[in-house]
């Protein structure tokens, strides 16, 4: 029986120092609550303590221009500290560009991709406008009089917006684009009525679609997705199709086992219960791309990024 009650002790002990070493991370969200980013920080605080990656994972938010305020807090406070993590993603590409901003992604340490997400375009249910059609024609008759709401200047809603209006022969720069700095606020100025249409992320209006407040009328995919009901932009003869993408980035400055541990961490959450459930509910597509192939690919879309402003008049 001592032998039995002292090998339960030793598993007992070796249970409860597993979880004493468990990373303990902060998360910023570089945006107000409610929106996108704000949605995956919350998301991966809550797998990576219910899986038990992480005893104790904290976000705070710091809003602004894109995530360009809150990437220069991240760069100018965290350097060498490896329990801090910050979400980012396509938005924050164009925004940096678009913001000319000193501080860019490649001051901090890219962990991976996490989760893709298609542009959806909305309507208040009251709206006069009932499909992309009807969007299309008013855009024509006086772009000036179609209001977008939707995230941060040179954002992947920006854009979005800028490549419907020139694939119909709009002058992109003609765009009248309401930029909010999360998604609570875009939110309520849609349900209001304060902007012509809303776009963003599914995800960030998922529930008033379903509650019948807000109307879709178009989704930025190749093809219609599985579980939202709506046309793609490219069945109502609009030629655009692009996904947001958002990541997980490390602080600058920490050691190549720092950053390896941290990727393990992260690995386990995406391959965790809780996280695939979470973006099964939330309506992302997992696209997870990690170390170097990420790595790879950040640096294609910064360029790829970078010459569509251009093309639409943000950047010069």
């Amino acid at each position: 029986m001592r032998r039995l009650f002292f090998a339960a002790l030793a598993v007992g002990g070796i249970a409860l120092s597993t979880q004493a070493f468990a990373a303990d991370y902060k998360i910023m969200a570089p945006a107000a609550p409610g929106g996108g980013w704000d949605q995956t920080a919350r998301t991966m605080q809550a797998a990576l303590q219910d899986e038990g990656i992480s005893g104790n994972v904290q976000v705070t938010n710091v809003p602004g221009a894109g995530g360009t305020i809150g990437i220069a807090q991240f760069v100018n406070s965290t350097n060498g500290d490896p329990s801090q993590l910050m979400v980012g993603g396509y938005v924050m590409v164009g925004a940096i560009l678009t913001n000319n901003s000193p501080v860019t992604l490649d001051q901090v340490t890219p962990i991976a991709r996490l989760t893709g997400e298609y542009e959806a375009i909305v309507v208040p249910a009251s709206s006069d406008i009932q499909d992309m059609a009807g969007l299309i024609e008013k855009l024509k008759a006086d772009p000036g009089a179609v209001s977008w709401g939707g995230g941060s200047a040179g954002g992947t809603d920006h854009i979005t917006a800028g490549l419907i209006a020139k694939a119909v022969g709009v002058d992109p720069t003609k765009v009248n684009y309401v930029a909010f700095s999360g998604g609570g606020e875009a939110l309520a100025a849609i349900l209001g009525g304060q902007v012509t249409v809303g776009i963003s992320g599914y995800g960030e209006f998922a529930s008033q679609i379903e509650a019948g407040q807000l109307r879709i009328i178009g989704i930025s995919s190749d093809e219609r997705v599985e579980g939202i009901d709506a046309p793609t932009f490219k069945e109502a003869g609009v030629d655009v199709a692009i996904q947001n993408w958002r990541s997980v980035s490390a602080a600058p400055g920490i050691s190549a086992e720092q950053e390896a541990a941290i990727g393990e961490d992260i690995r386990k959450m995406v391959e965790s219960k809780s996280w695939q459930d979470a973006l099964a509910k939330n309506g992302w597509a997992d696209t997870y791309l990690a170390g170097d192939e990420f790595k790879a690919q950040l640096a294609e879309d910064i360029e790829a990024t970078a010459a569509i402003l251009k093309d639409i008049g943000l950047v010069k």
